[in-house]
């Protein structure tokens, strides 16, 4: 065979020699829509990658961004891979302390940032070490304080369109991002180029996410999430009309772009589609009929949101399961050849699960005595993971490798997992997160997809709160939307229905909301210190 190298300037040649003419649309801040091609696009890029040079960017080089979903960033996706340097896409939500903490580790060169984060970048950039030159993702600088500053097109403007390209290896670095940090230190991870090319094929495999050059995909999820679920790379590599919302975080304008471009694909974590869901109830002109898929992922959808999608939108929820650290796809829940024959009822449950692994991703479930538990969805033990786009090692974090890497070189994700016979994933609970009652597990994400599931509950979430005689005991903490009245007798009578005693929660809090992370899942750790104080005696 040819020695042929993966690398991410072959994705970027593909779309612009076959689809030179295919359209990406951004919504900017103002509601306009700017519409170009990949074509264009991959002139600029072009222009950015002399840009860079001209900057004194080295080979092996870091640039950060700090930026939503939009054409810019998406340039900034290939201009640095094109020429031997990588991205690193920050997460602007992340505390001060630990956004500071990541252009450091990363020791980025130059800092891309959108207007609408000039503010967050300009409280850290004394923090900075190693950033020498901002550059404002527009027509022009707003006031500011950073230094030195030059506006994006102003950058790129006399640049040449044609980029004389090194040659690339298909191991070298074209990518980082960093986990949430809700642990502790946020972590390194960085792709390859060879990584994300092969992500990107599978991406595209007809048993995964099945992206097309026939598609139209709008990802909801922000660019800065574990590298944006790998999206901007694959729908480009196939050539798929890209629309960018820029926002990602308000149903109103995804819905009517998803109306308006005629979008197939579109993925977001779940509390999306749950906002999603009650916009499109009380704005029935808005019609997301062309959706052919949902891709969902952070965290697990509830089979209710999955029915919903399913039969008032016929728009079914792909769920997958991923991590930074997996480039991020690592199992799709869709419906085997044996399991399209089974009662709806089962088949929606099967379709609440992660999933089964997809092509190139191993994966084995082992317990406390490193064991591998039976295929019988019953057993649980803590999942891991390997193969050719899951990172094998955190940048410069030689303490995290040690305890998140088996001597065998498989990584150990900290969730905890069944898997039934049919090769169907199912997890439970972060290793964190897993309630421990009396020496038994009860797991928070199955009591809150049934809690979701009651009509008169809008977001749910359950945590551990300290039992002076069992360890733990789960408590439920509630939305309800409007004005919709429930009781915690209410709830308890429901979950009694699918639980034995034992796993029904002994105290349930109704909020207004429930914190949220920087990625869109529920803050637990936020919860737990809100509700530090709870105990339960032997008593209750």
């Amino acid at each position: 065979m040819m020695d042929a190298q993966l690398t991410v300037d072959k994705i970027l040649d593909r779309a612009d020699e076959l689809y030179p003419d295919r359209e990406i649309v951004t919504k900017r801040l103002d509601g306009s829509l700017h519409r170009y091609t990949y074509g264009e696009m991959a002139d600029r890029a072009a222009q950015l990658a002399n840009a860079m040079d001209e900057l004194g960017v080295e080979r092996g080089g870091r640039i950060a961004t700090v930026a939503v979903n939009t054409y810019r960033h998406l340039e900034l996706y290939f201009a640095p891979a094109i020429s031997g340097r990588s991205i690193h896409m920050c997460n602007m939500r992340l505390p001060d302390d630990h956004f500071q903490y990541i252009v450091n580790d990363a020791e980025d060169e130059v800092l891309f940032v959108a207007p609408p984060f000039l503010e967050k970048v300009e409280a850290n950039a004394d923090a900075f070490e190693t950033v020498e030159q901002y550059v404002v993702l527009g027509e022009e600088v707003p006031d500011t304080d950073l230094d030195p500053v030059v506006a994006y097109e102003d950058l790129i403007a006399d640049q040449p369109t044609e980029y004389d390209r090194p040659d690339l290896d298909e191991d070298e670095e074209c990518g980082m991002c960093y986990t949430s940090g809700t642990t502790g230190k946020p972590k390194g991870v960085a792709y390859t180029h060879r990584g994300i090319y092969l992500h990107s094929m599978m991406a595209s495999h007809v048993d995964t996410t099945a992206v097309s050059q026939a598609d139209t995909v709008l990802p909801v999820v922000p660019m800065f999430h574990a590298n944006g679920w790998g999206i901007p790379y694959t729908a480009t590599f196939v050539g798929a009309k890209q629309v960018l919302p820029g926002v990602h975080n308000d149903p109103e304008p995804v819905a009517k772009l998803i109306d308006q471009e005629g979008v197939t694909l579109s993925a977001g974590v779940p509390t999306i589609w749950l906002g999603m869901a009650e916009y499109l109830d009380e704005h029935p002109e808005v019609d997301i009929s062309n959706i052919d898929r949902l891709t969902v992922g952070g965290s697990a959808p509830p089979e209710s949101l999955i029915r919903t999608y399913d039969e008032r939108y016929d728009a079914p929820i792909l769920q997958g399961w991923g991590m930074t650290e997996t480039s991020p796809l690592g199992t799709v829940s869709k419906l085997r050849r044996e399991t399209e024959e089974l009662p709806p009822e089962e088949q929606y449950r099967l379709l609440s699960k992660a999933g089964i692994p997809v092509p190139g991703i191993e994966i084995r479930i082992r317990d406390e005595d490193g064991n591998e538990v039976p295929k019988n969805g019953e057993d649980f033990g803590e999942l891991e993971v390997r193969g050719p786009w899951v990172v094998d090692e955190y940048h410069g974090r030689p303490d995290a490798n040690a305890e998140s890497f088996t001597e065998d070189q498989w990584l150990k994700t900290g969730d905890i997992a069944t898997m039934d016979e049919h090769g169907y994933i199912d997890i439970v609970d972060r290793k964190k997160d897993v309630i421990k009652s009396g020496g038994e597990w009860i797991s928070s994400v199955d009591l809150e997809n049934e809690l979701m599931a009651h009509e008169a509950v809008a977001e749910a979430t359950v945590i551990a709160i300290p039992h002076e005689k069992w360890q733990e005991r789960p408590m439920a903490v509630v939305v309800t939307p409007g004005d919709a009245a429930v009781t915690a007798d209410d709830l308890e009578t429901h979950l009694a229905e699918s639980f034995p005693d034992w796993w029904l929660p002994d105290e349930y809090q109704f909020v207004d909301e429930i914190p949220k992370t920087s990625t869109g899942k529920f803050d637990k750790m936020a919860l737990r210190d809100r509700f530090d104080e709870v105990e339960l005696s032997a008593e209750e």
